[in-house]
């Protein structure tokens, strides 16, 4: 059966993470994140930080899928495609911008994935052991440097950014999308740069999904267990640790050098940024694992339904900018944690009925056809069908949403 590593067809596993990531993120905004005995939920212990964290990494994986996979295109090839990567950052930023205009209460991601796109470019051309190396690196460099460099900065202006804050405050803007938002580019490179390193991989490989599924697990397990032992070591109080166990604003409070060791959602510290890539790998490497096996025991019918329930991974651009809608009063009534099934049942089933009908969702359909343009205008030639994209958008809640 063809896959996305031939150029004719899908990695059926990355679909499947972007599905799941889609359906953390929906429960992580409409479930409370507390039960009624302020306990915290199920959804928040088991998708909060860590759906956006796996839209991040899969944000680096479809990059190395549209740049070469294995091999990293070179020369004029890899400037065509980079080029595309561009416009593409510059669509979804425009549609992050315009989303955050209406009052949706959430902290909308996708400016901030344009300028991780952006981030991304001078590092296309590495090999996965120089991108898990300068990962390594970064993980623990970035959020250090961005704690100091904080200090200097004014805090963070608005949840989502808007058009109005480009045209008011471009400079505190620009601040806010590398290093005091919500989902800081600079600290969250790290994600990207593991995914590229994974994308370089024959993800079509049982060994393979098997070996990052089992590396992600021992990387969460472990960060977690660090985490722990180093925040007992700290004046952080258990009110302070269950408080930031809801979630955190993207960075840790100023002048408090504790929360550094901690692991707290989105707080975008070393041990959060570990927990969160081991946990992205946990469920990349069960979604690839799916697909291996149910391709070598010949199961097509079986992937072909699995294609279709999980079709909403394959356009999840579209269906992040619905949920962002739908999260305003105009569109969906006030929202209660009742709603999240029916939120699931829009979402999913436009999905299944556009995987059913081989179709691609319209925003992804309009962004592929302008990257690809743009691809075509550095080529000087008309494109071959090998130049082509093959496993899906290079970004977007296919490769965006937030998990809030």
């Amino acid at each position: 059966m063809p896959r996305s590593g031939d150029g004719a067809g899908r990695l059926l596993g990355v679909d499947v993470a972007r599905c799941l990531a889609l359906v953390g993120m929906v429960a992580t905004h409409v479930v409370d994140p507390r039960d009624p005995d302020g306990s915290l939920s199920a959804a928040q212990w088991l998708a909060g930080g860590r759906a956006s964290a796996l839209f991040a990494v899969l944000l680096g994986v479809s990059l190395a899928l549209t740049t070469g996979r294995r091999e990293p295109v070179q020369g004029r090839e890899r400037a065509a495609r980079s080029a595309g990567v561009v416009v593409r950052a510059v669509l979804i930023g425009l549609l992050g911008l315009a989303l955050g205009q209406p009052d949706s209460g959430l902290a909308v991601i996708l400016t901030y994935y344009a300028v991780l796109l952006l981030l991304a470019l001078p590092f296309l051309g590495l090999r996965p052991p120089a991108l898990l190396g300068l990962a390594a690196a970064w993980v623990v460099a970035a959020p250090l440097f961005s704690y100091v460099l904080r200090a200097e900065l004014a805090p963070r202006g608005v949840a989502s950014p808007t058009f109005a804050q480009l045209v008011a405050d471009p400079t505190g803007l620009l601040a806010e999308l590398l290093w005091t938002g919500y989902y800081p580019a600079v600290p969250w490179l790290s994600y990207v740069l593991v995914g590229l390193a994974l994308g370089r991989l024959d993800l079509a490989r049982r060994a393979v999904g098997t070996a990052i599924a089992l590396g992600g697990l021992v990387l969460a397990v472990g960060a977690s267990a660090l985490a722990g032992a180093l925040v007992a070591r700290t004046d952080l109080t258990a009110a302070q640790l269950d408080e930031a166990a809801g979630g955190m604003f993207g960075t840790t409070p100023p002048g408090e050098p504790g929360w550094l060791v901690a692991a707290a959602p989105h707080s975008s510290t070393t041990l959060d940024l570990l927990q969160t890539t081991g946990s992205a790998g946990l469920v990349l490497g069960l979604c690839l694992l799916l697909d291996a096996t149910l391709v070598r025991h010949g199961l097509d019918v079986a992937r072909r339904a699995v294609g279709i329930v999980f079709g909403a991974g394959t356009m999840v651009l579209t269906l992040y900018s619905l949920h962002v809608l739908l999260r305003t009063d105009r569109l969906w009534p006030p929202e209660e944690s009742s709603a999240y099934p029916a939120h699931l049942l829009v979402l999913l089933g436009i999905g299944a009925l556009y995987a059913a009908a081989g179709r691609r969702g319209p925003l992804e359909q309009l962004v592929s056809l302008a990257s690809q343009g743009a691809a075509r205008l550095v080529r000087g030639r008309p494109g071959r069908p090998s130049d082509r994209p093959s496993a899906g958008p290079a970004a977007g809640p296919s490769d965006g949403p937030s998990d809030g």
